[in-house]
């Protein structure tokens, strides 16, 4: 009697499958591409570069196993992408966001089985950082993936709708930022226009289909005009998400030529901050 193994090796592969027709939809996406909100219908696929100077073709920087996530998170496999669709004055990492030909050319095979032996080594999840302009190889590397692995999209939610509807039933945590609560500073500080309309529809959508892990970045001086908003639409229209008060701005890449920002926070700030979080009622906080 043959055994089930035996049985099961002969069976038809199933394909194409629901992942698969997202990822050609993606391959489409990307010769008029929308990956994200700036729609620069340029094709990648040709070789055009738009705002993000990407083509087709994705890179990663580094990929660890981060022990500096959220608690709930690490150890976290972390993958940053290179490139990205902002053009933050004060990004950590800029040496990886303004270099978008910088890093490792992904191979989604071979990145699969990396992922797959993280995931051997303990990796609670693999964490694919800044994956906004990179939808298209996320999918394919899922796709390759033999271990049971959950699946975070650490990103600013810049996506464009249609993506954000690819994404479900393929990515299980959003770990996403909430940075400015006006579009005036989202377009001073990181060259992006309707940031509000972008994150209100994302957040809202992503909160239906996966767990949302918010971070929001307090900024010197954006108290008023930036936490406090981004505080009261959380507390209004997606309470149940756990918030992330992050105090670790510095000045950083171009940040010193914004005298307003080029400084650190206080602690007269940080207390704000808090204060502001809680008289909102929002319960899960992490500070």
């Amino acid at each position: 009697m043959r055994s089930l193994t035996e049985v099961f090796l002969e069976l038809p592969e199933a394909r194409p499958s629901l992942l698969d027709l997202k990822i050609e939809i993606l391959d489409r996406i990307l010769e008029d591409c929308h990956c994200c909100e700036r729609r620069c219908r340029i094709n990648r696929k040709a070789g055009e570069k738009g705002f993000c100077r990407l083509t087709d073709l994705s890179r990663y920087s580094s990929e660890f196993l981060h022990m500096g996530e959220e608690p709930e998170l690490v150890p976290s496999h972390t993958i940053f992408f290179s490139g990205c669709v902002f053009a933050c004055v004060y990004c950590q990492n800029w040496e990886i966001s303004t270099c978008p030909d910088c890093g490792v050319p992904i191979e989604p095979v071979a990145l699969a089985k990396i992922i797959d032996a993280r995931r051997r080594e303990g990796a609670k999840n693999v964490n694919f950082v800044t994956p906004t302009p990179h939808p298209h190889t996320v999918l394919r590397v899922v796709r390759e993936l033999s271990e049971n692995t959950p699946v975070i999209w650490n990103s600013n939610m810049y996506h464009s709708r249609e993506v954000g509807g690819l994404l479900e039933g393929v990515v299980d945590v959003y770990l996403a930022d909430f940075k400015y609560g006006n579009d005036e500073c989202a377009r001073k500080y990181s060259k992006v226009k309707i940031y509000l309309e972008v994150m209100h529809e994302n957040f809202k959508f992503a909160c239906g289909t996966g767990e949302i892990l918010l971070r929001h970045l307090v900024l010197p001086g954006h108290l008023e005009c930036c936490t406090g908003p981004v505080v009261e639409w959380v507390a209004e229209h997606i309470p149940e998400v756990r918030f992330n008060l992050m105090f670790q701005y510095r000045p950083c890449y171009r940040a010193l030529e914004y005298p307003e920002i080029g400084r650190g926070l206080t602690s007269e700030e940080q207390m704000r901050a808090i204060e502001i979080v809680r008289e909102a009622g929002l319960e899960d906080l992490l500070v």
